[in-house]
C-alpha cells in the first residue's frame, strides 16, 4: 500500500550509495522520469561521449571582433536544433581566429550550447566555415567513427535533453560544464542505422538551404526592381535642414537627418508615391485574452531568419504576459517595433491564425501588395534603415504608429509580386519540412531505444 502510494505521487525513494560524488540531492535530479529514461537507455549497447570524442570550448580571452571578417564567430545562440542561426552576424578577427587554433571550428564538430538555452546542437559543415567560437558552446570533436549528425540528433532527443538538462548546475546563470558532457551516456547504434539518420538529417538540412535561397532570391529580385541591390549608405556627414523642416519632423537629433536616409525615400517616392498609412492596414488594437481560453502567443523570440515563426507559447489566457495583447490572422505580417529588433518581421501562415502576439509588434496587410511581398519589401535594407530612422527613446528606443505611417512605400508590378509570392510559398513549405525530417530523426533515434533498430528504420523510410 505504501509502495503504491509512493507511484501515485511519483517519488522517488534514492539510497545514499546511489548519490554521485557531487552529492546531488535536489528532487528533479531523480525525478521518476528521469530515472525511467535513464533505465530504458541503459538496456542499450552505450558508451559515453568522452569515449568518443574529445570535448573543449571555445575562447575564454576578450573577443577581437572584426566585421569586415570572413571569420565566422559561433556562441550560444548559434546551435538550434540540427541546424546553425548565424543571423546575429557575428565575426572574429582573422588574426584572433590564427593565434588560436584550439576554438577554431572543423567540419564534423558536434556544437552545443552550454549556457542560455543549453542542449543545443548542430554539426559544423562547410556552410558555417571557417568559424572560431566563444567560451559558451562546448565542442564535440569525435575520434571514431561515429557520426556526429547521429550525436547531434541523440542530444536532441528526449534521452539527450534529459542528460543535459539533468547535470545544469548554477544559480544566476546556468551552466553544461565540460566534464559533464564528457560522462553523456549515447548508444552504440549500428552503422545502417547511422547512415539512416545522418541521410535525414542532412536532406533537411539541404531543404533548409534551398528555403534560404529562394528568400535571398526573391529579395534580390524586389531590390532590383527598386533600383536598391546596390544600395550602400551615403558616406556623407553633413545635412543641411531648415528650421521649418526641423520644427514640422520634432526631431532634434542628428542621426536623423543623414543623408542617406534622404537617398532611399527619394528613391521609393520614384516609383510610387504611397506611405504606409494609404497603402497598408495596420491593427493595432489591443484585446484581452479570455483567461480559461488556451492561446498560441509568438514573442521576438519566435521570429525566424526569413520571416517564419519558429515556435510559439501555448497557454491559458490567465497565464500569458500583459504584452499579449495583439491577435493576428493569416496573411498579416508583424513588424518588430524595437530597434535592436527590426529584422524580427514574419508571416503569419494558417498554422497561427488567430493566434496572440507581443504589443512590441505592429501587425498590418495590404490590399495592393500580397502579404509575401510585403514581408520581403520591409525585410529589405532599405526598408529596414528607414525604420531605424523611425526609432525614438532613450532606454527602449523604437519606432511608434506615426512613424512607420509615414514610411515611403513604392508600387510593385503585379508580375514581380506574384513571382516573389511563390518564391516566399515554397521556401516556407521548404523549412516546414526540413522541421519534418529533423523531428523524424529524433524520433528515430527515441524508436531505436525504446524498441529496436529495424523498426526506425523502417519508420524513417516511410518519412522520407
Amino acid at each position: 500500500m505504501y509502495k503504491n502510494l509512493l507511484e501515485r505521487l511519483e517519488i522517488s525513494i534514492i539510497d545514499f550509495s546511489q548519490l554521485n560524488e557531487e552529492i546531488r540531492y535536489e528532487a528533479e535530479y531523480f525525478s521518476k522520469k528521469t530515472l525511467h529514461l535513464f533505465k530504458v537507455l541503459r538496456t542499450k549497447d552505450t558508451v559515453l561521449v568522452g569515449e568518443m570524442a574529445d570535448v573543449t570550448d571555445g575562447l575564454h580571452t576578450s573577443i577581437d571582433y572584426d566585421n569586415d571578417s570572413p571569420i565566422n564567430l559561433l556562441s550560444a545562440t548559434s546551435p538550434r536544433e540540427n541546424y546553425f542561426d548565424l543571423s546575429r552576424g557575428a565575426k572574429i578577427s582573422e588574426k584572433a581566429h590564427n593565434l588560436n587554433p584550439r576554438t577554431a571550428l572543423r567540419k564534423n564538430d558536434v556544437i552545443i550550447s552550454t549556457v542560455g538555452t543549453i542542449g543545443n546542437c548542430a554539426v559544423v559543415d562547410d556552410s558555417v566555415l571557417p568559424a572560431n567560437s566563444d567560451r559558451h558552446i562546448g565542442i564535440i570533436r569525435i575520434n571514431s567513427t561515429y557520426s556526429p549528425y547521429v550525436l547531434s540528433t541523440f542530444l536532441l532527443s528526449k534521452y539527450g535533453r534529459m542528460q543535459t538538462n539533468r547535470e545544469t548546475t548554477g544559480n544566476v546563470q546556468q551552466n553544461l560544464f565540460l566534464y559533464k558532457i564528457r560522462e553523456i551516456t549515447i548508444p552504440n547504434f549500428t552503422a545502417n542505422l547511422q547512415h539512416s539518420i545522418e541521410y535525414t538529417v542532412k536532406k533537411a538540412q539541404n531543404d533548409l538551404q534551398n528555403a534560404k535561397g529562394l528568400y535571398s532570391s526573391a529579395e534580390s529580385l524586389l531590390t532590383h526592381e527598386l533600383g536598391l541591390d546596390a544600395w550602400q549608405p551615403s558616406r556623407k556627414q553633413i545635412s543641411v535642414r531648415s528650421y521649418q523642416n526641423i520644427i514640422k519632423s520634432g526631431r532634434i537629433d542628428a542621426e536623423y537627418y543623414q543623408p542617406k536616409y534622404d537617398e532611399i525615400a527619394n528613391k521609393m517616392k520614384k516609383i510610387g508615391n504611397g506611405y504606409v498609412e494609404t497603402e497598408c492596414n495596420i491593427f493595432d488594437k489591443n484585446v484581452n485574452p479570455d483567461k480559461a481560453t488556451e492561446y498560441k502567443y509568438i514573442e521576438l523570440a519566435n521570429i525566424g531568419t526569413s520571416g517564419e515563426i519558429t515556435g510559439c507559447t501555448v497557454n491559458k489566457g490567465a497565464e500569458l504576459p500583459m504584452r499579449a495583447r495583439r491577435i493576428v490572422h493569416s496573411g498579416n505580417i508583424i513588424i518588430s517595433s524595437i530597434e535592436g529588433s527590426l529584422q524580427s518581421c514574419a508571416l503569419i501562415t494558417d498554422d497561427y491564425d488567430g493566434a496572440l502576439c507581443s504589443t512590441g509588434f505592429y501587425v498590418l496587410d495590404s490590399d495592393k501588395i500580397n502579404s509575401e511581398t510585403l514581408l520581403v519589401l520591409f525585410k529589405s535594407a532599405p526598408i529596414q534603415a528607414l525604420l531605424k530612422q523611425q526609432c525614438t527613446g532613450t532606454i527602449l528606443t523604437a519606432f511608434s504608429k506615426d512613424g512607420l505611417q509615414s514610411i515611403p512605400i513604392p508600387a510593385i508590378k503585379e508580375g514581380l509580386q506574384t513571382t516573389i509570392q511563390k518564391n516566399i510559398q515554397e521556401s516556407f513549405a521548404l523549412r516546414r519540412h526540413s522541421s519534418k525530417l529533423l523531428e523524424a530523426a529524433k524520433h528515430a533515434v527515441e524508436i531505436a531505444i525504446e524498441q529496436d533498430e529495424k523498426t526506425a528504420m523502417k519508420y524513417l523510410s516511410n518519412v522520407i
